[in-house]
């Protein structure tokens, strides 16, 4: 018999049970007893059966399909949130489509091809939406979570880190340190992240009595952090620390400072990070960082995306606190032990 040929009645005659009984033991979260499930897993090897999840899906109206619409993947957080999402949702189930999308009308177009994928939530890392196309989703019934990104437009739930308390986490270590010409390279001023960050940093800042002597869009680009970097450097008034809106950013600010300058991190300069992503822990960047708290903050748009789709519950904002984890990229305050 073809493989292709083979229908789930084939499969049922094979294992000796009934059609539903096949149903239910490939349908994610459907009761069956093991004797069931082994029989129609042996029936469907040998028969070289696959189960038809559109065709499910269409039946059903259920394809415990999830769409993901991500902005980049240069920055080393959002693959590691793609992992955690991908995990997180198959232990309940579920499974993800995954679309690259800018900040641009882009986004709407993605989201219209989700929607005819019958997808039955949609998740946006660091991607915003239009009033519009939240609209739409609402009224198709698809639930929308923002993950590491806040709007305060659309009835959206999110799930961020408190990036206003990062921030301002940062500005305290710093001066406490002993610095007092600070720059921000920050990310994307667009953006609710880069600009909580922002607003937490020179707030910190100010409840100390001083200003950043520089306040630049980084643009999440480690080029244009590069040339930001430079141009700080290239001032008399030099900052003696620069608070860097990402760790991928952070990055290249450490590698030009030293590479292209001459500069010592953090004799000369001090520079914080904030995601913590794996390589800031490497000897060559010992960056220190805000962490996000990324399994957190997964669980929590999991739970929260899966709370709208199963009983319509009303959208939450959520933000978590994430630690800084001191290293050796900026001096530490007198007395403190690492």
């Amino acid at each position: 018999m073809m493989a292709d040929k083979v229908t789930s009645f084939d499969v049922a005659r094979q294992a000796g049970v009934s059609q539903s009984a096949v149903s239910r033991v490939f349908t994610p979260g459907a009761s069956a007893s093991a004797a069931t499930r082994s029989k129609v897993i042996k029936a469907a090897e040998e028969l070289g059966y696959r189960p038809n999840t559109l065709a499910r899906a269409m039946i059903t109206g259920k394809s415990r399909v999830i769409g993901v619409v991500v902005a980049y993947l240069e920055n080393q957080f959002y693959p590691m949130a793609l992992e955690h999402l991908d995990h997180a949702l198959k232990a309940r189930g579920y499974h993800i489509m995954l679309f690259m999308a800018k900040n641009d009308d882009s986004v709407g177009q993605i989201v219209e091809e989700l929607m005819s994928y019958q997808v039955e939530g949609i998740i946006t890392a660091s991607v915003a939406m239009s009033n519009d196309i939240a609209k739409r989703c609402h009224d198709a019934g698809i639930p929308v979570v923002l993950f590491n990104r806040g709007q305060d437009t659309g009835n959206l739930a999110q799930v961020t880190s408190d990036n206003v308390k990062g921030g301002r986490t940062v500005a305290n270590f710093l001066f406490a340190g002993g610095h007092r010409k600070i720059a921000h390279i920050s990310g994307w001023l667009e953006s609710s992240t880069g600009l909580d960050r922002m607003r937490g940093f020179v707030d910190g800042l100010a409840e100390h009595g001083i200003a950043p002597v520089a306040v630049e869009d980084g643009r999440y680009s480690q080029k244009i952090a590069s040339e930001i970097t430079r141009s700080l450097c290239d001032s008399p008034d030099r900052p003696d620390a620069i608070f860097v809106g990402n760790d991928h950013m952070a990055f290249a600010v450490m590698d030009t400072l030293r590479f292209e300058l001459g500069l010592s991190v953090p004799d000369d300069v001090s520079v914080i990070g904030y995601d913590d992503v794996p390589i800031a822990a490497w000897p060559a960047y010992d960056l220190t960082t805000i962490r996000q708290p990324i399994n957190q903050m997964v669980n929590a748009t999991v739970d929260v995306l899966l709370a709208r789709i199963e009983n319509d519950a009303a959208s939450e904002r959520i933000q978590i606190p994430g630690p800084l984890k001191i290293r050796g990229s900026a001096k530490k305050p007198k007395g403190f032990t690492r």
